[in-house]
Parts: structure tokens; sequence; C-alpha cells
């Protein structure tokens, strides 16, 4: 699976926009890590190893008030927490019933803590995916502005199977010309398309500097919000963004975070609701990983609104009751609680073994879809 991810991904997405993202990727993920590692210190738990990165260790400094090793790896993807009390390769429960049957007397052992302390550790990770997410629109809106009611003429996004991408058109053309109309912002561009259903369309563009030129029809489509036939021809103008200050940077960010927030919870509900549906909708890292390349072409203000999207999609995932993952332990501790007693160790291993393979069977379907979707030029949307 790596393998093909890495063979995949430069010629999909290019090779310097694949190391961006997976910087903004890892730092999501060290970030996540953090927060565990900063809870699980102020409960008391020691934690052995905090690592940024993965594979073998290229340095390591041990501090000598809290003894954790912080490794830097080789490998610049993801990190992790290792806590006292935790091997990685037993269940929860297990853990418990072994740290009980020793006797053992280390209140520095994760599973020495109440349940209630415990959970807290867990559901850390997904909480501090949702602060960064928070943080992230707030530090773009004020640093670059919010995107106003304007666009530019200037293609965002091509959807697949329409006709600006049948034609050749590309994320970045600007739009200079329809027909014989100058095209001055990308209001009027949109206006215009949508009041020519039908009709054939001579597109003048800009292209690194060069001017080109196509022709394409606007495809009747029912506008959704007004019932309306408009013309398509599917693509997204790039969105103008206007300064502001700090208190409608603050409004701007909360909108966005609770908004992404609704909108990617409905789409779980509507997942789970009616897979058949909407199964089509999921996308993997190859999927996300080509859109953030098309993002980073319009500059910090949107990528931080794409980073911040997928720490709340990090966030939500690791919250979901699936086993090996946050959400799937912290199930199990809730259980203990009510029980007053772990859940049984084999119980829980049965039910951790079976959540594994079919997450693991999900990542890799949804990923190969994402591969042979943008391979066959439909894009990964």
């Amino acid at each position: 699976m790596i393998a093909t991810l890495a063979l995949a991904l430069p010629s999909l997405v290019g090779i310097e926009k694949v190391v961006v993202f997976l910087i903004m990727l890892s730092v999501l993920i060290v970030l996540h890590e953090g927060g565990h590692f900063w809870i699980a210190r102020l409960n008391g738990v020691r934690v052995n190893d905090f690592a940024v990165g993965m594979g073998p260790t290229l340095l390591k400094w041990t501090s000598p008030r809290s003894g954790t090793n912080y490794r830097l790896n080789l490998f610049p993807i993801g990190g992790y927490c290792a806590m006292q009390g935790e091997d990685g390769k037993t269940s929860e429960a297990e853990q418990q019933r072994d740290f009980r049957g020793n006797r053992t007397t280390d209140p520095d052992n994760f599973q020495a803590k109440a349940p209630l302390r415990r959970l807290a550790i867990v559901i850390a990770g997904p909480v501090a995916n949702f602060i960064l997410a928070l943080a992230l629109f707030f530090g773009g809106a004020l640093l670059f502005g919010t995107a106003s009611n304007e666009a530019a003429p200037q293609i965002a996004a091509l959807q697949p199977n329409m006709p600006a991408q049948a034609a050749g058109m590309k994320v970045g053309d600007t739009i200079v010309r329809v027909n014989a109309t100058e095209i001055t912002n990308g209001n009027m561009l949109v206006t215009l398309i949508h009041g020519s259903a039908g009709k054939r369309l001579h597109l003048t563009y800009v292209r690194d500097g060069v001017q080109g030129s196509v022709d394409v029809t606007a495809v009747p489509r029912k506008d959704p919000s007004t019932g309306k036939i408009v013309g398509l021809t599917g693509f997204v103008p790039r969105s103008v963004f206007k300064r502001v200050g700090f208190i409608e940077a603050g409004k701007s960010a909360w909108n966005e975070f609770t908004g992404s927030i609704a909108m990617q919870v409905g789409g779980i509900v509507a997942l789970v609701s009616h897979p058949a549906e909407n199964a089509g909708q999921l996308h993997g890292i190859v999927g996300i990983a080509q859109v953030a390349g098309q993002v980073q072409d319009f500059g910090w203000a949107p990528y931080l609104g794409l980073a911040a999207m997928i720490s709340i999609s990090l966030g939500i995932f690791n919250l979901l009751p699936v086993p090996a993952l946050d959400g799937g332990r912290a199930a199990f501790i809730v259980v203990e609680m009510l029980r007053g007693r772990p859940v049984d160790p084999e119980k829980e291993a049965y039910v951790h073994l079976g959540g594994f393979a079919v997450l693991i069977a999900l990542i890799l379907m949804v990923s190969y879809r994402d591969i042979a979707r943008i391979v066959s030029g439909q894009g990964a949307f």
C-alpha cells in the first residue's frame, strides 16, 4: 500500500506539492499526539516516548525531569506518544487486567488512573485537532482575510465530465473574454455563463502568460436554490479575500469551524443511513492529496482553510467508536465505567481484530478507487 502511494502521488500531484501536503499532514498528526501527551502529563502519566516521524530514530533527547525520550525519526510522516502502561500489542482490558493482576504500585502508569482520567487522555488527541482547526481558521482570516462575495475570473477547480475540463481548460486559467464580452471579475463571468444555458460559448483565457481559447457549450442544469435553469461549464472561480479585523476574524473562524463540523458529521450520518447512495463520496489520502495540490496554487489562505478541514476530519474520524481508533478505546473505557469493571479481554480482542480488518479494507478500497478515478481522468472528486 505504501509503495503504491509513493508511486502514485508524485505523478498525479507533483513532488513538491506532495512534500508540502505530507508536512502539513504530519503537523496535524503530531499535534494530535501532543494532545494525548499534554493531558497525560497533567494527569501524572509517564510518557516514555514522544516522536516526530516514524521509523528509525535519527536524534533522541531524554528529559532529566520526566524521563521522556523525545525522538526525531527518519520518515517525517506522523508521530506517536507512548505512555507507561501501554504496550501497543494488547487490548485496553487486557492491559488493565495485567496491571491489576500484578498488583504493582506504579502511579505513573496509564492503567493506574481512574477511568475518567484515562478517557480524558484518550480523547485529548481529537480535541487537539479541533482546537488546531479553529486556530488555523482564525489565523488564516487574520493574516490573509476572509472570502468575500466577489470572485476572480480564474479557475479554482474543475468538475469532471463537464465542458470546461473536456475542452482542456486547467486550474489556474484566467478567463478574459466570453464571445465578444471582456471579463473583469468572476461574478460577471458566472452571471454570463448562467444566462447562456444550451448556448455555445467562445472562451478566451490566459495560461502562464500565453493566451488561448476554447469553445464550450453551457450545459442546462436546475439551480437547487432557485429552481431556475442555468448554464454550467463545470468550473469554480477563485474567491477574492478581503482583510478583516480581530473580531471579524474570530467570528469568521467560528462560523467556518462549526460549519465544517456540521457538514462532515452530516456526511457521516448520510453515509450510515444511505450507504449505497453516499459511498462514492468517500475519499482517501490520494484524493485529498490531489485536491491539496490544486489548492496550493491559490495561496496560503485557502490552504490553511483546507488544513483546518482536514484537522477536523482527523478529529471526527478518531472519535468514531471504531476499534484501533481513539473513539474505540474511549468506548471500552465508557463501558468499563458503566459496568464497574473492564470488558472481558478476549471479547475486546475479537472486536479490535474485526474492526481493524474492516478499517484497513476500507482504506485500501478507497485509496484504490481514488487512484483509478484520477488515472482515468475523472479526478478525485
